[in-house]
């Protein structure tokens, strides 16, 4: 029957690989429990609220992606898109926390309707293949980016905006050596080297005497009463609630687009792409039920899908053991850095040999792609660069007399990107 439902066979995979897959995606996006917790709190949404909201939020998320796209996407509150809710709806434009739920409600409501309509396949087919790659490339360069930064391999520098890390730091180390052993044991190809490197990763960490300590604090399901259903609509004509859910919705809508046209490229299943878009638009609206802000398909995806997922049984493994951690949260912690992070390094890099592809010839092509790929990890932020990108494309086609090139869709969409910093910038 398992079979049957994710039709395993079809997809020539089986139990095993599906709940490995599902194993190492946990771990390499299990750290969104604390830090999208963290910057929630700073909005005013009690911490522990927030933590129980995150960690069900993400199961309900990976349960829907499962169970309705089949496809192995993780589905968790954004980073970034985390941010945006707390530094930019609350601190700035002055909502409430209740208020910047309401807003995710409503985005993730015209998230649902745009997602149910032909509007996706228009939105899809409008953006040129040179950008939809290089989003996927730019993904690339983002997880090695956070893989480095996670493994204190770079930091932030004193006389630079990015400098190599201290290489007498335990940490540093730890993580060089997992490095230099994952790329091994994926070079040569050895069954769940993934799994392996975070084993490994574990006993280097242990050695070095860095395995993080867990909290002794309790949980309870007092803290999260007040946080469950707690949207407010109360406001919803005002013009900051209506340029909030508008700045949201763009965000959520373009960030998925590109992270999930580049995880079903990986897992060379593109046709889910609607099904899948449609997952992820009632796990935004659920996530403001929740608590919580909204989700996206993450960009952590590729270690679950470069580990063998190619079923939705790799996703709701992922989400199943999300709501398991409900009983751990004081533990949360203990997987170490070094052990992940190698891990995002080496599918980052897997993603960016696809700048292969591109062709350079044309530089009203070249330089908008260039300017995506490089953006989304300087930006932190995957929605930024593909505004920047999209934004460029049209201006160069239009200013060297292409304009015709470009459809009327496409045109809509870059001025809407324009109007979003627009409002956010002023």
């Amino acid at each position: 029957m398992k079979g049957d439902l994710f039709q395993l066979k079809q997809h020539e995979t089986s139990v095993k690989q599906e709940v490995t897959a599902g194993l190492i995606g946990f771990f390499t996006i299990v750290y969104i429990i604390a830090v999208n917790s963290l910057i929630l709190s700073e909005a005013g949404i009690p911490l522990k609220g927030a933590m129980l909201a995150t960690i069900l939020t993400s199961f309900t998320g990976c349960l829907i992606m499962g169970l309705w796209a089949n496809a192995p996407i993780l589905v968790v509150p954004g980073m970034g898109i985390n941010a945006m809710f707390t530094y930019t709806l609350v601190e700035s434009m002055g909502l409430s926390w209740q208020e910047a739920l309401g807003v995710t409600v409503i985005s993730g409501l015209i998230f649902i309707l745009i997602s149910f309509s032909s509007l996706t396949t228009v939105i899809s087919d409008a953006i040129p293949d040179a950008l939809k790659e290089a989003i996927n490339i730019g993904i690339g360069f983002f997880l090695m980016f956070i893989g480095l930064e996670n493994g204190r391999l770079i930091e932030r520098g004193s006389t630079s905006i990015i400098a190599l890390g201290d290489f007498s730091d335990p940490q540093v180390l730890a993580t060089i050596l997992t490095l230099v052993i994952a790329l091994v044991l994926f070079i040569r190809n050895v069954k769940g080297n993934f799994l392996w490197t975070i084993f490994v990763g574990i006993i280097i960490a242990a050695l070095f005497g860095i395995i993080p300590s867990g909290s002794n604090g309790s949980f309870s399901l007092r803290g999260y009463r007040e946080v469950f259903g707690s949207f407010s609509l109360a406001n919803w004509a005002s013009l900051p609630f209506l340029i909030a859910v508008f700045s949201i919705t763009m965000v959520v809508m373009f960030e998925n687009i590109g992270t999930i046209s580049g995880h079903l490229a990986l897992a060379k299943q593109p046709r889910k792409f609607k099904k899948a878009f449609q997952a992820n638009g009632i796990s935004v609206m659920l996530s403001g039920i929740f608590g919580t802000s909204p989700t996206v398909s993450t960009a952590e995806s590729t270690a679950a899908i470069a580990a063998g997922g190619r079923t939705g049984l790799t996703t709701i493994t992922t989400g199943i053991l999300f709501l398991v951690t409900t009983f751990f949260i004081p533990y949360i912690h203990m997987v170490p850095a070094n052990a992940i992070a190698p891990i995002l390094i080496i599918i980052g890099g897997l993603m960016v040999q696809n700048i292969r592809h591109l062709d350079f010839s044309d530089l009203t092509e070249a330089f908008p792609a260039i300017f995506i790929m490089i953006m989304i990890p300087f930006t932190y932020s995957i929605a930024d660069g593909i505004a920047i990108g999209f934004i460029m494309y049209t201006v160069l086609k239009f200013a060297t007399g292409h304009a015709r090139k470009v459809s009327s869709a496409f045109y809509i969409i870059a001025g809407l990107f324009l109007l979003n910093f627009i409002f956010q910038f002023t």
